[in-house]
């Protein structure tokens, strides 16, 4: 699974098993990449709350947060990541195969409406170049409607990710999807 002796849901105990309980309910399945938090039983239960928290997010859609992750993920060369929002996508959000494709080839090619397109390449220059962002941009995000949460929320999503792909990468999470 990993370079990291984890908790299966089989073997999980106390907090830990409430954790991958919870997780089980709300994804039908505990990821890999969910387990390899399970040395730290804590951590996981974080982790969860955050994913959580975006998974139920009132503005942000699915879609937008499946891509940012996939482009963050895919400019960190983090297969993990890449792999499960691309399935995630395709399988889950109804995205074509190709629009996935030519959205890794360019960003400004996403199917996302006109608002989300512009907050994901928002994110991607964040990501990128973070000293990049100045007044203009956060004032063209207020303009197309989006409030200092969801930018907050946006950024900071963008950067857990780049932080588990970090984690994902250096622990050799395995594929399980």
């Amino acid at each position: 699974m990993s370079l990291l002796t984890t908790v299966s849901p089989e073997n999980a105990t106390g907090p830990l098993a409430e954790t991958y309980r919870e997780i089980e309910q709300a994804m039908g399945w505990v990821p890999n990449a969910m387990q390899l938090y399970s040395p730290n039983p804590e951590l996981a239960a974080m982790r969860w709350a955050q994913t959580r928290y975006f998974m139920q997010h009132p503005r942000l859609s699915p879609a937008l947060l499946a891509f940012t992750r996939m482009l963050v993920s895919s400019d960190n060369d983090c297969a993990y990541c890449v792999g499960l929002n691309e399935a995630m996508l395709i399988n889950r959000l109804g995205v074509s195969a190709e629009a996935v494709a030519a959205a890794k080839q360019d960003p400004g090619a996403v199917p996302l409406a006109e608002p989300e397109r512009a907050l994901l390449l928002f994110v991607l220059k964040a990501t990128r170049t973070p000293h990049a962002i100045g007044q203009p941009d956060v004032d063209r995000m207020r303009a197309l409607g989006w409030t200092d949460r969801d930018l907050l929320d946006a950024i900071e999503h963008a950067a857990r990710n780049l932080a588990m792909d970090v984690m994902f990468n250096a622990f050799k999470v395995e594929r399980d999807f």
